[in-house]
């Protein structure tokens, strides 16, 4: 018997968003070092260090405007503390690339809503549909009451101040 049109649809969209999804891995440990606002080591049980970078946000970088106060607030939340990672992937630098929560809460989600981190749209394909929607949501919501790197009238996202900085060297 033919599927219905409705029936065709519903497989069709239950099949993008499951291709979205991938299998996560999960990592406990402590973390260690700040790198800056979006990058984190943390050291398991094993003494075996993994250099974290926060999957679904850019931070600014150190030498841009709220750079160090993206890493101090990312300090605060996470280090010396214990934290549990989900990733399924590696960067083209060798990081790897997952969601950090300590006690139960989104670290990466955090830094989006205290305005000390842009959500990463160019990447939310590798988020769950549910956190890209809360991401983008943080990001709008610090946005309009101005709250850390949004206080600035047109801050520069740290993929185009790279990508600047590229071009004067």
């Amino acid at each position: 018997m033919a599927m219905s049109y409705c029936n065709r649809i519903s497989m069709f969209i239950a099949t993008l968003l499951l291709a979205n999804v991938s299998v996560a891995a999960t990592l406990h440990g402590r973390v260690v070092a700040i790198a800056d606002g979006d990058t984190v080591t943390v050291l398991d049980s094993s003494k075996n260090k993994w250099k974290i970078r926060l999957m679904g946000i850019d931070a600014p970088e150190k030498k841009q405007a709220f750079g160090s106060k993206s890493k101090q607030s990312l300090s605060a939340l996470l280090f010396n503390k214990q934290v549990t990672v989900e990733y399924s992937k590696k960067d083209k630098y060798g990081r790897t690339v997952g969601k950090i929560l300590v006690d139960g809460v989104d670290a990466n989600l955090e830094q989006v809503k205290i305005g000390m981190a842009w959500h990463y749209k160019k990447y939310q394909n590798e988020q769950s549909v549910d956190d890209r929607f809360i991401y983008s949501q943080a990001e709008d919501q610090a946005r309009m009451v101005k709250r850390g790197l949004w206080f600035d009238a047109d801050p520069i996202p740290p993929w185009i101040w790279r990508k600047q900085q590229k071009e004067k060297n």
